[in-house]
């Protein structure tokens, strides 16, 4: 698998197919990284390589992947969008759309806010999203099923940081999508589908409010994942989606 550098941050990434650059994202919170898109809703990377230039990374410091880099506490959202912009210009990428699943979604609105003028679709997948009846489950998720195994690989970081890690991911920003203001996708003119879920670190509001605020965005219905043929619709809905302002 090829690595893109930049300093101290080492990305491992993924190509298949060819066509327009669709940039995914996979779930998995933290631990988001290629080895889980065949367990995913959506393994993107197999349903659209044969119609776009499907780029897949593993997250920097993901536990089970092979991305590398410093814990960036001051500014976590921030980190994570130069890896993703970065590595899209060590490919010689300008303009792309992007597909994030989870965590995906604070990802995406970091991109919409950073380069708006290189994203030419999103879809939003199953987002993390800020849940007021229980506002630290997504702090309690990185802190139980990634910082553990994290600090094992890296003796050098200590439990304090990671504490600082995660309330500026999850506590500084507690609302909405955690990585942007209401007003970045208030005003995003980037064409958006939003694919909705509902359990404790993915709010259904969390994929309302950005159908809702967003001026040219969609919505699936929800639940859309069963029957087998209204996810087999939602599939190719996605495929009609990026293929319309992709193509």
């Amino acid at each position: 698998m090829p690595f893109y550098e930049r300093g101290d941050v080492r990305i491992r990434y993924e190509e298949a197919g060819s066509g327009f650059p669709l940039f995914l994202v996979p779930g998995g919170g933290l631990n988001s990284r290629m080895s889980n898109w065949p367990n995913a809703v959506i393994n993107a990377m197999e349903a659209y390589s044969n119609d776009f230039r499907c780029i897949t990374m593993d997250q920097r410091n993901a536990n089970g992947g092979e991305s590398t880099g410093p814990v960036a506490v001051e500014n976590p959202w921030e980190a994570f969008a130069d890896d993703h912009l970065g590595l899209m210009d060590h490919l010689g990428i300008k303009e792309f759309a992007f597909m994030g699943y989870c965590i995906g979604g604070c990802f995406a609105g970091k991109l919409i806010e950073r380069a708006p003028e290189r994203l030419k679709a999103v879809v939003f997948c199953q987002s993390v999203g800020f849940r007021p009846e229980d506002p630290d489950v997504m702090y309690r998720h990185s802190s139980n099923g990634w910082g553990p195994e994290f600090l094992k690989r890296r003796p050098d970081v200590e439990q304090a940081t990671l504490e600082q890690y995660f309330h500026n991911l999850y506590r500084v920003n507690p609302d909405f999508l955690y990585s942007v203001t209401r007003d970045v996708i208030r005003n995003c003119e980037t064409p958006i589908l939003v694919l909705p879920d509902d359990i404790p670190s993915h709010p259904l509001q969390t994929s309302i409010d950005v159908a809702s605020l967003a001026p040219n965005a969609e919505i699936t219905v929800y639940p859309w994942k069963e029957p087998a043929e209204l996810k087999a619709r939602t599939i190719e809905r996605v495929r009609r989606f990026l293929k319309t302002h992709c193509g």
